[in-house]
């Protein structure tokens, strides 16, 4: 588990510092897909994102990102980011955040206390369920505030790309 721990503190790191332009960047930015490496797309500034076909049929990361927002956040974050009783909805903030602030909040955690509320997010950076997919569940959340994905399983996706599967048999262990 230290490991794991070790791992986590220092790819947020490596994140943080090789990213550090986007730090400024809001979220906001265009989410236009421009290039896919083996099926993972990424915007202009190399940071990932959605590709939805004419016909509705979207990108892998985007389809599995619904997956694992749905096994991961969605009992605090509600169906489809929509937000609940217990959380916020992530549909405004993923228009503001940009991929190092998610990243680093998913990863690190978020405390925001005041006397009327006490939000807290819990840190994942050890959940390898959360950690090995959070560029899928950016996607998929970056899709969702861009109205690009609506709500609910989307019906038709993109075929698994090999590196993929190599990643996550590599992060899964």
């Amino acid at each position: 588990m230290q490991r794991v721990r070790r791992v986590a503190i220092a790819t947020v790191a490596a994140v943080i510092v090789s990213m550090g332009a986007y730090a400024v960047t809001d979220g906001s930015g265009d989410p236009s897909a421009v290039k896919s490496d083996d099926g993972k797309w990424m915007d202009k500034n190399d940071v990932p994102t959605f590709k939805v076909e004419p016909d509705g049929t979207v990108d892998w990361y985007s389809y599995v990102g619904f997956t694992r927002y749905s096994s991961e956040c969605l009992r605090c974050h509600g169906p489809d980011g929509m937000g609940s009783t217990y959380a916020p909805a992530l549909m405004e903030s993923m228009k503001r955040l940009s991929y190092t602030d998610f990243y680093a909040v998913v990863a690190g955690g978020k405390q925001d206390v005041s006397a009327s509320q006490g939000l807290v997010m819990p840190a994942n950076g050890e959940n390898k369920n959360v950690m090995c997919f959070i560029d899928a569940m950016y996607v998929y959340l970056r899709a969702r505030a861009d109205d690009a994905i609506g709500r609910g399983r989307p019906q038709k996706h993109a075929p698994k790309p090999e590196a993929f599967t190599k990643a996550e048999d590599e992060c899964m262990g």
